[in-house]
């Protein structure tokens, strides 16, 4: 017996069903970044792995444990699938020199890759929009993208998604604050398991994010960095906070919330619901002032944000009425000499801008009413062999009153914009 492939585990088709909801998130998205000017970037899927080294972190999970790496033989170079996007947008700023001129606003979108255990909205395949701005030091665009994420929010008629929100502060700041919650996880090491034992030297404020049940009292007391922000991080914070209050953006401070990567800096936020289980973050980002220049660039302030498509999709389907990717009109057509004209008659209504569906099988009468039923077009159009020679076709409001009227094919075009209008 011939073999069936499967996808492999954690990979997986996007079946047209599930493509509508797709279609209808990027065309709402899209017309946001038009709104406020975000220039898109196409960002190759492979990059070299000592890139996520040194800008997400040799010590961080997704590193360590997540990266799909391999040597390429040919030319003996160390490359990885991309597990996020930024860095490879931030190597493009460089080599393209792209901030020359000043700031600049760009977004991308597209799959990532992180060899993770497979569960609802976590795949190891995963596509995301990531928005990043650069040259701009003010707070006011790290609230210009969580105000952009609140209005994407309205416009994709999601609810129940609330914004989370933390300043990490500055380097010095974090370096006053590890040796501050080093000192506290050591004195209580005995409450710790293995993974925080682990990461009390090489990455211990990735400890607050720990969701161990029995570990969430000792990190409820654990020092707050806010408590250790210099100045003009904490006026930084401040100022963002007063102008999201300003625009009437509701907010929670999480003051364990430090985001999964060594990169950032300030501010950090993520958009939280409730509706996908455990895997609640359907947006997250903030400042990485530091990473350009990191990475061989000249000192750049940045900030930016991720959004995870599928974790959005499931929100989607659990409303389906926002989503109209039906036709207008399925045509039904029998005999030789209707097929023809069908086509030559769905073309001419495409022509016009209507979304048609024409039968292209031999089909009965009947087997092609349920078609059209189930298409869920609006009207449907019979065309037999007596329409052709009559020049007309019977026109069928099959979602609304189920009645039929005869049209002159050369009235079509009119009356079906009059009606659709």
């Amino acid at each position: 017996m011939t073999k069936k492939f499967q996808s492999i585990k954690g990979f997986y088709d996007v079946l047209p069903e599930r493509q509508k909801f797709w279609r209808f998130f990027e065309g709402k998205i899209l017309a946001l970044l038009d709104q406020y000017y975000y220039e898109e970037i196409g960002l190759p899927i492979v990059e070299e792995t000592a890139l996520f080294e040194k800008s997400v972190g040799s010590h961080t999970d997704i590193v360590e444990k997540e990266m799909y790496s391999w040597e390429d033989k040919l030319n003996e170079n160390r490359l990885t699938l991309r597990p996020e996007g930024t860095a490879g947008c931030v190597r493009a700023l460089i080599q393209n020199n792209l901030a020359y001129n000043g700031p600049i606003k760009l977004f991308y979108r597209g799959p990532m890759f992180r060899h993770e255990n497979v569960q609802k909205g976590r795949q190891r395949q995963f596509n995301q929009f990531g928005v990043e701005a650069f040259g701009l030091p003010s707070f006011y665009v790290d609230a210009e993208q969580i105000i952009f994420l609140n209005r994407l929010w309205a416009e994709l008629g999601l609810k129940n998604i609330t914004l989370e929100l933390n300043s990490i502060g500055d380097s010095e700041d974090r370096v006053i604050y590890k040796k501050k919650l080093v000192d506290y996880f050591k004195k209580n090491q005995n409450l710790l398991d293995a993974d925080a034992l682990k990461r009390i030297e090489t990455n211990p404020l990735r400890i607050l994010d720990s969701k161990n049940p029995k570990m969430q009292d000792l990190l409820s007391k654990a020092p707050k960095i806010i408590d250790y922000l210099s100045k003009d991080a904490k006026d930084h914070f401040d100022g963002l906070c007063a102008l999201l209050s300003e625009n009437n953006i509701s907010y929670k401070i999480n003051n364990r919330l430090v985001r999964g990567l060594d990169y950032y800096n300030r501010t950090v936020f993520e958009w939280i619901t409730k509706d996908l289980g455990s895997q609640g973050a359907v947006a997250g980002g903030g400042r990485y002032d530091l990473l350009v220049e990191n990475l061989g660039g000249s000192k750049t302030f940045a900030c930016g944000f991720g959004i995870g498509i599928e974790r959005i999709i499931l929100l989607l389907e659990g409303n389906p009425s926002l989503i109209n990717a039906n036709p207008d009109i399925y045509i039904i057509n029998l005999g030789d000499k209707a097929k023809v004209f069908a086509f030559s008659v769905s073309e001419a209504l495409r022509e016009s801008g209507l979304k048609v569906a024409l039968n292209m099988d031999e089909s009965s009468f009947k087997s092609q009413m349920k078609k059209a039923d189930k298409s869920n077009a609006e009207l449907a159009i019979i065309i037999g062999d007596d329409e052709v020679e009559k020049q007309v076709v019977q026109v069928k409001f099959i979602r609304s009153t189920g009645s039929q009227e005869t049209i002159l094919n050369s009235d079509l075009i009119k009356f079906m914009n009059n009606h659709f209008i």
